[in-house]
């Protein structure tokens, strides 16, 4: 059924856009130059990224932690989101995504507070444990899906009291519900949201989300203090 809404949705997406988002050139080309690479159409909406800074914004976020960067788009508006000292660090996988997003933060003037690492994200995640560069205000996670709950894990680690982690893509079009299916992205969102059912140290929600990338959501947690 959603298919016969996705003009209407696209629509409103763009008509929302156009009044709450103002012309960005760095934003725009970050998408252009993700597009010109052959970077898949995965990233947040406008309105998702204004709301991650949001988010950002009303949490007073210091530290910011991303799991896949892919073209650096959310990237750019969290990290916006910062004060002059505050830091993020971004995980990506891929080398040729990386490429691409370094030269996006570059153009959009924040690599004096972003740093981007390339790698797994359960290879790198233990080394940042190691570092002690946490805890992180704000943890963003939108890389594989399969591995969700895995990342959710460290990012509990990697977290303080008050810490809101935000995970994207947790609905997959309604197929969440499906117990049985074979899609390996659908079954690592219901293992995630088994361990959000379990409360353990944090209070989670999810919420379901219509726009120009069709039918999906996202989840909100809370560290308990």
């Amino acid at each position: 059924m959603h298919e016969d809404y996705q003009d209407r949705w696209t629509a409103v997406d763009e008509y929302l856009t156009d009044l709450l988002i103002p012309s960005d050139p760095a934003l725009e080309a970050a998408l252009e130059d993700s597009d010109a690479a052959g970077l898949p159409a995965i990233n947040v909406t406008p309105t998702q990224g204004k709301l991650l800074w949001l988010f950002a914004r009303l949490i007073g976020a210091r530290k910011i932690l991303e799991l896949g960067t892919l073209g650096a788009y959310s990237t750019i508006w969290l990290a916006r989101a910062l004060p002059k000292e505050g830091r993020l660090i971004t995980l990506e996988a891929s080398p040729e995504h990386a490429e691409v997003a370094s030269a996006n933060l570059e153009r959009a003037g924040l690599t004096d507070r972003v740093e981007l690492r390339v790698g797994r994200g359960l290879d790198l995640l233990p080394r940042l444990a190691t570092e002690g560069i946490g805890p992180f205000d704000l943890i963003f996670i939108d890389a594989d899906k399969v591995s969700t709950a895995d990342y959710f894990v460290w990012a509990l680690k990697l977290a303080r009291p008050g810490t809101l982690i935000v995970t994207d893509n947790v609905i997959r079009k309604g197929a969440v519900t499906e117990a049985k299916s074979k899609d390996p992205n659908v079954a690592g969102m219901r293992r995630f949201f088994e361990l959000l059912a379990k409360e353990n140290g944090f209070s989670a929600t999810a919420i379901q989300t219509v726009g120009s990338k069709g039918y999906d959501g996202f989840a909100l947690a809370i560290v308990n203090g």
